[in-house]
């Protein structure tokens, strides 16, 4: 089966960096099988197992995002932010690069109305409707937009728990981890050699502080996503093309059996009084 996205090379994940471990002491023993080596007191990864289980984790992205499911990219350390926010864009999911709030996925009500409050106030300052206020309760509103937007702008299309997480650097994301696993949302992940996997649904064993680490793995992972839902809007248009059309019911008209003029008759029976009646009238 031809694959919907492109894997890197192992030449492209040594430039990229994705290679390097932390410092030998900082290591979690339950990384050991990705790991190649030591170099300089720091943890070198075994690259093939890398691509192996960065393809297993873009497979599973293409298989949920062909059914038209949502998921969510996580990124909020400082290098990783803008890539997060950049793949998530491109491919069609969403992201949150700030904290992780508490409750976004297990207490999805209350964030919907933060969400909600959002959509509100920006539509009403596109309407024009915000100069019935004054000059400094419509900064204050401004400013409540720029909070909103900084913790809420990659969710708004949240309506429901998403269907995947995909985490950069899970020991950093470790409430939306925990969060994700005690409702069993599946998670992805970029771990380093620091991390336990044993809770990632599909770990991805690479650097996760290098943002050219950071990119490449995004970028594979953000190609599956795209290449699912168009995968999904095709189907989408197939089923509706193929839709039954009501048949349409062909009415003969009807066929003249006979073309003799009506028949008239001069009926010479009526009294006299009715001839008169209607000659009087």
């Amino acid at each position: 089966m031809t694959k919907k996205y492109k894997l890197p090379t192992i030449e492209e994940l040594i430039a990229s960096r994705v290679h390097i471990g932390h410092q030998i002491k900082r290591w979690h023993p339950n990384m050991l099988d990705y790991i190649y080596t030591s170099k300089q007191g720091v943890h070198i990864f075994d690259l093939e197992k890398t691509l192996e289980k960065l393809d297993e984790a873009a497979q599973a992205l293409f298989d949920l995002a062909s059914k038209g499911k949502k998921v969510v990219f996580v990124g909020t350390k400082r290098q990783a932010k803008d890539i997060v926010a950049l793949e998530a864009s491109r491919c069609g999911a969403m992201h949150v690069t700030e904290r992780w709030l508490g409750g976004t996925v297990t207490n999805l009500p209350m964030i919907r109305k933060s969400i909600k409050k959002l959509i509100d106030y920006k539509d009403s300052r596109e309407k024009g409707e915000f100069v019935k206020y004054t000059k400094r309760e419509r900064l204050l509103i401004d400013r409540e937009i720029i909070k909103l937007e900084k913790y809420f702008g990659g969710l708004v299309s949240l309506t429901s728990i998403p269907d995947a997480l995909v985490l950069v650097d899970a020991k950093k994301e470790k409430t939306a981890l925990k969060e994700a696993k005690a409702i069993g949302i599946p998670v992805i992940a970029l771990i380093d050699t620091n991390t336990d996997p044993k809770n990632i649904d599909f770990p991805i064993p690479g650097n996760d502080d290098a943002m050219r680490s950071i990119a490449a793995v995004l970028k594979v992972l953000g190609d599956a996503l795209e290449a699912g839902y168009k995968e999904y809007a095709k189907q989408t248009t197939e089923l509706k093309t193929q839709e039954v059309k009501p048949e349409e019911v062909q009415v003969e008209a009807p066929s003249v059996t006979s073309t003799q003029a009506p028949h008239v008759t001069n009926d010479s029976s009526l009294d006299e009084g009715t001839s008169k009646e209607l000659l009087s009238e």
